[in-house]
């Protein structure tokens, strides 16, 4: 069982107020809830708390700002790791190859 920590909320809670007005294409739906299903998703299938951060961010860039918000989301959950942020550990059912 993957532990959440600090970080999970912090990145919940910045990827709610980045989407804050955001809607799902065509509906009243709230984005964010895109956003925690994919995370959920992730946590369901065994990934680790690294990986369920990035499916809460992972639309954050394209959608709220661009390189700034690249640069904050690096700044604030994953420092000189890169944007994903997990690449030391496989992607769950990930073989070598990809």
């Amino acid at each position: 069982m993957t532990e959440l920590t600090e970080r999970f909320e912090e990145a919940l809670i910045y990827a709610a107020h980045l989407h804050i007005h955001q809607k799902r294409k065509a509906t009243l739906v709230p984005y964010i809830s895109h956003l925690m299903s994919v995370s959920a998703l992730v946590l369901e299938d065994g990934g680790y708390e690294d990986q369920a951060i990035a499916g809460l961010l992972h639309d954050a860039v394209e959608d709220q700002g661009g390189k700034q918000t690249l640069g904050e989301v690096r700044r604030r959950f994953w420092g000189e790791r890169g944007i994903i942020g997990c690449a030391e550990r496989p992607f769950y059912g990930a073989t070598a190859s990809g």
